[in-house]
């Protein structure tokens, strides 16, 4: 599977529970804070749901 870098660019101030409960399930709590992950339909909801306080890169093996 294709992996991507998530990197978080936006603070969570102001934000809804469900929206801070994603970032955490993928492993970002600090903006500016970066996580590897592998591509599948559970990472790409995440993804969806939180897109205006990331971004995203691609990762080359």
């Amino acid at each position: 599977m294709a992996k991507v870098k998530i990197t978080l660019v936006r603070g969570l101030a102001g934000k809804s529970k469900k929206k801070r409960a994603t970032l955490e399930a993928l492993g970002l709590h600090k903006r500016g804070q970066t996580t590897v992950k592998e591509l599948n339909p559970a990472i790409n909801g995440m993804i969806e749901k939180v897109r205006e306080l990331i971004k995203l890169e691609p990762v080359e093996e």
